[in-house]
């Protein structure tokens, strides 16, 4: 390439007419509906009241303050501490790409790419609109499988997508080089604008509707009484708001700590590259696709008649990490050294670009999160204060679809699609170090682009939840994962094994870890199994009256009225009758109840119950996640192994199941003893003080050798619940499932004599019918050593139709079949299907599951297989012991 050179000049308007805008044109267009621009002499005063304030004037609280609007909403204010999308969004690439592999981003950036292309229309403002779709390349097979992973996903949600051939590729771009590639796929909808003006076209419609923008106006700390927003002050004055919207990009994380009472925003910023040519020889056509060379971490899009091409490397730079350093994006310094690996990248991919002549490369800040997902909705300790950041270098993608959804959210308290996914309650304080979010961030953005197998874990920010057990099963071979940053076992490495071997194995087919789980798991259907279950979420709830007891029958679906001792297993319902949580409770005393909720639970259910409890109430709710570590003793013979330690009958006539009981174990007092395994197996959870965690564990291990006992972890548990056809929360559940769907109606008590939460939806649901159903799919035709394994999010296909994806997938070593979990609707396609899922509807359909591409016939059943588990089930009498010794 000729002219790389070093130049610290600025960028040049008239060379950079679409990623740059005037924003002298803001007053005029404007200025007479509450905008202070640049331009004007005198800034138009705040307002001393309004009903939101949304802090950040790029493309996301544009996109809010839009949504807002049209929905209904008045006395909005918008505030920007310098001018309008003068930070990020004026350098963004400007790609609008659907190519995401998480549904609910992909639902947003098509949305997006609807309203920017009609804003045009709807606000006479030019947003640089160009269809061009985008390629997405593969340099070798395990590419190619999760690019076809991710058609398969996208057609689903009704975005066309289309695998093709190297050959084809050519065709449809003169610069890529195709001499390495074995495929890619095409997005035809994928599009480019201008962010600046798009941003733009986004305020004047806002402003049309009432929003009041506010330009050079900073935030300078939220007002909070009694753990709600009532004010915003700024260094122009104070006004009182009853909410609050924080969309600061990069200085979100400082915005939520000014809050009177701090708010968790876990971003940071890292330089983002990329590179400007100037026109080529023969110019490249504004229409021609966006290419994402992912195994070059770089993309590329037409620019001005040359190239934008930037990526994301292998060793990013993190800056700004102790604070606010400067009020504008003003073009940060070039770094041609560390930008040579992507420029040698291009090269490669598209050689004629060598005798091109560059215009500029460009260093702007980009804000990433713990877990490459942004960041939406309502806080845990502030309520009226909502967040939307965190984009991950897909703030153009994600802006539209998420102001959208935030919008809903704050106007009906809950937004039309399950965004679940990018709460900002599945974050705890804990990922609100700067050392943490620095060292994961540079994690984080290298793997935007790098290659994620099934079952992929973070490397950055481990060790920081662990159990008191860690160290001894670290030595005893548990490989571990992590789950709200918390430890967990995935499995336990044999000795004899090679450890590196299996740490490296990454595939899309049969695993490495295939046999060890399959060990683990015909342990706890023949002898015992010890799984630490620790990093569960767990809550006790008291009062002096029964304020705890009704409290919890307004929460919970199920009755909580039942004996001292005794377990329930519930959901907590939103007024839709869909699970804000699925947990259970024990009834430790009259007043006193032991919640056990999922490990990512911990905030949002925290969240649920104390918006619900009344202020002044004489209730007391305390996380005791910390103080019991739980041990999951599973099998036919682990009542054998508790009742040696403890002298106490554990059959069935003495501890019937779903019971509690606190006794000793070994030397150890006060162990929480209950009848259940989160399985189906026979089995006991002990939640034990962790104090005597490590001497529990010890006494367990040491009687249970006589019995086979050994170690097991969360893998051999997924199997296991899977082909029980249990739903988790999380997976296969969420705010918009209802119990009804789920075969779960069971655990709804409509006449236990309280109106809970959701009664009257689930009510009318049971009167009408259900619209969709929760199904278990046994494959048929899938050979588990040669073809691709399922994992997740596989399109479920009816009569050749797509009727819904799976939301869970395990190999059944009960069954030796793969089992899959997912929800089936009728198909929308078709007028003359019905809008009410039957069992006769179920059971009269040809399925199929397609993984990368290719389908798999299946069976689909509405039940577990119990009867084929109780003639599999061996008597434990006449089972042989000698296969586990030792192990």
């Amino acid at each position: 390439m000729r002219g790389c050179v070093r130049s610290s000049k600025a960028l040049a308007p008239a060379m950079f007419p679409r990623l740059l805008f005037d924003v002298h044109r803001w007053g005029s267009l404007l200025g007479r509906r509450g905008l202070a621009s640049a331009g004007e002499p005198q800034p138009t005063p705040l307002p001393s009241q309004a009903r939101v304030v949304i802090c950040g004037g790029g493309i996301v609280g544009s996109s809010v303050a839009y949504h807002l609007a049209k929905l209904g909403w008045k006395d909005v204010v918008l505030l920007e501490q310098g001018r309008l999308g003068a930070g990020t969004t004026r350098l963004c690439a400007g790609i609008v790409s659907t190519a995401k592999h998480i549904p609910i981003e992909s639902k947003m950036a098509d949305y997006s790419n609807t309203l920017y292309q009609q804003l045009e229309q709807e606000t006479g403002v030019k947003t640089g609109y160009v269809k061009t779709g985008s390629l997405c390349l593969a340099q070798n097979q395990d590419r190619f499988i999760s690019l076809k992973r991710l058609a398969s996903r996208l057609k689903v949600l009704g975005i066309r997508c289309d695998v093709i051939t190297p050959k084809q590729v050519a065709e449809l771009h003169p610069l890529v080089n195709i001499h390495d590639l074995v495929g890619a796929v095409h997005v035809p909808g994928d599009a480019v604008v201008s962010p600046p003006d798009v941003n733009h076209a986004l305020v004047v419609a806002a402003a049309k509707n009432g929003v009041q923008i506010h330009e050079h106006t900073s935030v300078n700390h939220v007002m909070v009484q009694k753990g709600h927003v009532t004010g915003v002050e700024t260094d122009r004055g104070t006004i009182d708001c009853d909410y609050f919207v924080n969309c600061a990009g990069q200085w979100a994380y400082e915005l939520g700590l000014s809050t009177e009472d701090p708010v968790s925003v876990p971003v940071h910023a890292c330089e983002h590259f990329y590179l400007l040519t100037k026109p080529l020889e023969q110019p490249l056509q504004p229409h021609t696709p966006v290419v994402m060379d992912l195994d070059g971490r770089i993309y590329v899009r037409a620019w001005q008649g040359g190239v934008l091409s930037g990526g994301f490397e292998k060793n990013p730079k993190p800056i700004f990490t102790e604070g606010r350093s400067q009020l504008e994006i003003q073009g940060m310094q070039e770094d041609w050294d560390h930008f040579e690996p992507m420029l040698s990248a291009l090269l490669r991919r598209m050689p004629s670009l060598d005798s091109c002549e560059i215009h500029q490369l460009i260093n702007w800040p980009e804000s990433f999160t713990p877990d490459m997902r942004c960041i939406m909705g309502e806080t845990q300790t502030v309520h009226g204060y909502f967040v939307l950041g965190g984009m991950n270098s897909s703030g153009l993608s994600f802006a539209g679809g998420g102001g959208r959804y935030l919008a809903e959210w704050m106007t009906y308290g809950y937004p039309s699609e399950n965004v679940w996914p990018l709460d900002v309650k599945r974050f705890g304080t804990l990922q609100s170090s700067r050392t943490f979010l620095r060292h994961r961030v540079m994690e984080v953005m290298p793997l935007l682009y790098e290659l994620k197998v099934p079952r992929w874990d973070f490397q950055t920010g481990r060790q920081l939840r662990t159990s008191p057990l860690y160290d001894r099963l670290d030595t005893q071979g548990a490989r571990w994962m992590e789950k709200h940053g918390f430890e967990r076992a995935k499995y336990f490495v044999p000795s004899g094994k090679d450890l590196l071997a299996l740490d490296q194995s990454k595939t899309f087919y049969k695993p490495d870890w295939f046999d060890i789980v399959g060990a683990e798991v015909k342990c706890c259907k023949e002898a015992v199994c010890v799984v630490d279950m620790s990093s569960f979420t767990k809550f006790e709830l008291s009062s002096s009256g029964d304020q705890a007891l009704e409290l919890l029958q307004r929460l919970c679906a199920n009755d909580l009225d039942v004996p001292v001792g005794h377990i329930v297993h519930t959901g907590m319902l939103n007024h839709r009758g869909g699970y804000e949580n699925d947990c259970s409770v024990v009834r430790l005393s009259k007043n006193r109840f032991f919640i056990i909720s999922p490990s990512d639970q911990q905030v949002h259910c925290w969240s649920w119950i104390k918006q619900h409890m009344p202020s002044d109430s004489q209730l007391l709710l305390e996380d005791v996640t910390w103080k019991y570590t739980a041990l999951n003793v599973i099998g036919p013979r682990a009542m054998d192994v508790l009742s040696e330690l403890s002298y106490v009958p554990l059959t069935p006539d003495h501890f019937p199941s779903l019971f509690c009981k606190e006794m000793s174990v070994g030397y150890a007092n006060g162990i929480r003893v209950m009848s259940m395994t989160h399985t189906g197996e026979p089995g006991f959870m002990l939640y034990i003080p962790i104090e005597y965690a490590l001497h529990v564990y010890n006494e367990v291990m040491s009687v249970g050798q006589k019995y086979g006992i050994r170690n097991s972890g969360y893998y051999a548990l997924r199997s296991l619940r899977i082909e029980k056809f249990f739903a988790f929360w999380g997976q296969d559940l969420d705010a918009f499932t209802t119990p009804l769907e789920c075969g779960r109606e069971f655990r709804v008590k409509f006449d236990k004599g309280t109106e809970f939460i959701g009664r009257e939806a689930l009510l009318q649901q049971r009167q009408v019918g259900v619209r969709r159903r929760f199904i278990m799919f046994l494959l048929e035709d899938h050979n588990t050593e040669l073809d691709l394994w399922p994992w997740w999010g596989e399109p479920i296909y009816r009569n050749e139709e797509p009727v819904g994806v799976t939301s869970s997938s395990a190999y059944s070593y009960t069954l030796e079949r793969h089992v899959c979990l997912g929800f089936v609707k009728p198909p929308q396609t078709d007028p003359g299907a019905p809008t009410v899922v039957t069992a006769d509807f179920i059971n009269r359909g040809e399925y199929e599951v397609e993984i990368g591409g290719h389908r798999y016939h299946a069976k689909a059943k509405l039940y577990p297989f119990s009867s084929l588990f109780a003639q599999q089930r061996r008597r434990k009498d006449d089972m042989e012991l000698s296969s586990f010794q030792g192990k």
